[in-house]
């Protein structure tokens, strides 16, 4: 299905349509890294006005963790890439100078705490409300399958989903890492500005079809997975319709010993004879049903998937539940 065509048919109803020109907030698990970088740079040059709020380090797999009731200290550690230093606030602006820094941001917190001191703190100060979109990622991974769950990426467009937000979890391959130098500074990595580029052509999709219309549905936010490609390369993808499904590309697994096993003996880790989590590939080959899951489409074409709020049933469900234990609720 064209990419055009997907966004047209979910665009039913929601919150009051936007302006060509957004209010944006980015923020993501990962901490300040190039893909986050370069999404920012290309929105701003595209004439929305963003506000970045990341974690102060990695956090993948935290998914909606948050620290309730937790004062953030001072920090004792410098932020990834520099973003904060030993003695600085818990959050705060980034500690850099110059064009585009004034837009940044970080929380010494979980992914969640991140998107919402981005929302309640600079991004109100800035616009005095909420933003017009909100934006998580670009990932460094994919999150699609059951891993999701404890997805940050996933959970921040969640978060902004229950405050009644428009908001689209944006995931590319770990090849899009940068590299931290020497001075602890990020050194950008090529394809974080084709990544860019790609998301860039799906907010305008979404404001070209938008009209007079909500950017997405009240109660519908986006999963986009994009394959991994080389540099060049995504000139040549297409945009495809995909579903969640029950297909996992990856398989959470814990073990008893990490250096036994052989995916964490690739992550260098065959001296660690710990138990820990691994993640293994899928025990079986997809079903002809299948063939949809974003699993298997965001290895060849971007998959674009809609997520509902939260883990509420469908209609089906909620009778079957109504009638299985209607004696019980009869109590």
């Amino acid at each position: 299905m064209p990419m055009r065509q997907f966004i047209a048919v979910v665009l039913l109803a929601g919150v009051a349509s936007p302006g060509f020109a957004l209010n944006i907030l980015l923020t993501n698990d990962d901490g300040l890294t190039s893909n986050v970088i370069a999404l920012h740079d290309a929105l701003v040059e595209a004439g929305h006005d963003v506000v970045v709020s990341v974690p102060c380090t990695g956090q993948s797999g935290m998914g909606a963790a948050a620290k309730f009731f937790t004062p953030l200290t001072p920090l004792t550690q410098p932020c990834l890439n520099n973003a904060a230093l030993p003695d600085d606030p818990g959050a705060g602006p980034v500690t850099k100078s110059g064009p585009g820094w004034g837009d940044y941001y970080y929380v010494n917190g979980t992914p969640i705490m991140a998107a919402l001191y981005g929302l309640d703190v600079p991004g109100l100060e800035r616009w005095g409300g909420a933003p017009d979109l909100v934006l998580s990622g670009p990932n460094e991974g994919q999150n699609v399958g059951g891993i999701v769950n404890s997805s940050g990426t996933v959970s921040n467009a969640q978060i902004a989903l229950a405050r009644g937000l428009a908001a689209i979890a944006l995931s590319a391959d770990a090849n899009t890492a940068g590299q931290t130098a020497e001075d602890g500074n990020i050194t950008a990595n090529p394809l974080s500005a084709e990544v860019a580029t790609l998301s860039l052509e799906l907010v305008d999709d979404l404001i070209g079809t938008a009209g007079d219309r909500p950017l997405l549905p009240a109660g519908v936010a986006l999963n986009v997975n994009f394959p991994k490609f080389a540099a060049g390369g995504s000139e040549a993808l297409s945009w495809a319709f995909a579903r969640h499904g029950s297909y996992n590309l990856y398989t959470l697994r814990f073990v008893t010993d990490l250096g036994n096993d052989p995916v964490a003996q690739s992550y260098g880790l065959e001296d660690y004879h710990y138990p820990g989590m691994t993640i293994e590939p899928p025990a079986a080959e997809p079903t002809t049903e299948q063939q949809e899951d974003e699993s298997l489409v965001s290895q060849t074409r971007i998959s674009v998937t809609a997520m509902q709020l939260g883990f509420e049933q469908s209609p089906a469900g909620q009778q079957w539940l109504r009638l299985h234990l209607r004696d019980t609720f009869g109590r």
